[in-house]
């Protein structure tokens, strides 16, 4: 049952009506340099790697999706955002889940095929999700992180009709051709699909 939301102030309505009254024109422009973009993650904010990293799709043919492949990053989560950055390094991933306190960021659209797998076919097919931290160190693998991941994961999921299990959610470990390990021996993928599994009801 829902709560009735209290009536706005009379003070707050003239301030919105004396707003909405401003001409477009004598409104600020937004800064220099910023972008916006919207994503396709609610929670998530955009954090967008060089075109340089990803291949755009084609938006005439949606690219299907039927593969969310898990990572562990190896390095920080701001040196992550910066590798994504640099048109030298030739790899990106989806999404980047910081360790603290699960906070999303997308680098590239799901409509496009991030460089994430090292194998082609299994990055056209997939959503890539890098997770801060380091294989041998567990204690990057916080409740934060795992709660927002398998939110995110359990959107992708629902929103592509991906299958909620480990032949859909994979590790990279286990994308053929590679020699990457994570997200490693101290990931708990029990945990982690019980968790996407109560988030897509």
């Amino acid at each position: 049952m829902e709560r009735a939301r209290p009536m706005p102030s009379r003070r707050r309505l003239l301030k919105g009506a004396a707003l909405a009254a401003v001409p477009y024109a004598l409104l600020p422009d937004p800064p220099a340099g910023a972008e916006t973009h919207a994503v396709d993650h609610a929670t998530a904010e955009w954090q967008p790697a060089t075109s340089a990293n990803y291949t755009t799709a084609d938006v005439l043919t949606p690219r299907p999706v039927d593969l969310v492949i898990i990572h562990v990053t190896q390095t920080s989560y701001r040196k992550t955002l910066g590798v994504f950055r640099s048109p030298a390094k030739k790899v990106s991933a989806h999404y980047v889940v910081r360790s603290r306190d699960g906070n999303i960021a997308q680098c590239v659209r799901e409509a496009d095929i991030a460089w994430h797998a090292g194998n082609w076919e299994y990055n056209t097919r997939s959503i890539g999700i890098e997770h801060e931290g380091w294989v041998d160190q567990p204690a990057y693998f916080t409740g934060a992180l795992y709660q927002q991941s398998a939110a995110l994961t359990a959107d992708i999921c629902v929103r592509h009709g991906i299958p909620v299990d480990r032949a859909h959610i994979i590790g990279h470990h286990e994308v053929p051709g590679t020699d990457h390990t994570d997200p490693g021996p101290h990931w708990d993928w029990g945990h982690y699909l019980r968790s996407v599994e109560q988030a897509a009801r």
